[in-house]
């Protein structure tokens, strides 16, 4: 949310409190049967500025939470495709590896961070084969373990390089 956006709806609970306070000040007098001080007497046509305030804050409230919703839509659905995009990355690099249905499962098992007992378990086979499996993976990819094959796609994602130029300290 843009500064300017927040600053717009601190003012809008700012007039929304003080119309609240002033309601509750009043409701007071009028509960307890107290005279009403000096200020506060024949104030109906401040009571409908105040009540027009308060309406127009609910106005404002509903149209943040719309927008709001609306931004969360977008989010999710550039997320979605940002997934999709890189589900595509990974496969076509198993593709280009050549790696076999059971290698590419193991693999991704792996790059979600899953140990090989886990992948046994999860794969209903044993602990040697998952091992035997991971590393035909590796040796496929060109990399030598699975912090360096994960650390292959992290790469993918940050296209650009992370120092342009020497850092001026």
């Amino acid at each position: 949310m843009k500064n300017s956006g927040k600053a717009w709806l601190w003012l809008v609970l700012v007039v929304q409190a003080v119309c609240a306070a002033f309601f509750v000040i009043d409701g007071l007098f009028d509960w307890t049967g107290m005279p009403e001080p000096l200020g506060f007497r024949d104030l109906h046509a401040f009571e409908m500025v105040l009540s027009l305030a308060l309406l127009a804050g609910i106005t404002a409230t509903a149209m943040q939470i719309r927008a709001q919703d609306q931004r969360e839509v977008r989010m999710q659905r550039q997320l979605d495709m940002a997934s999709g995009a890189f589900e595509q990355l990974i496969q076509d690099h198993f593709d280009q590896w050549q790696l076999s249905k059971a290698e590419r499962e193991v693999a991704m098992l792996a790059l979600k961070g899953l140990s090989v007992a886990d992948i046994a378990a999860l794969r209903q086979t044993k602990d040697g084969t998952i091992k035997a499996q991971c590393a035909a993976v590796y040796r496929k990819a060109g990399v030598s373990g699975r912090m360096q094959l994960l650390s292959y796609f992290v790469e993918e994602l940050i296209a650009e390089p992370v120092l342009d130029k020497p850092s001026q300290i």
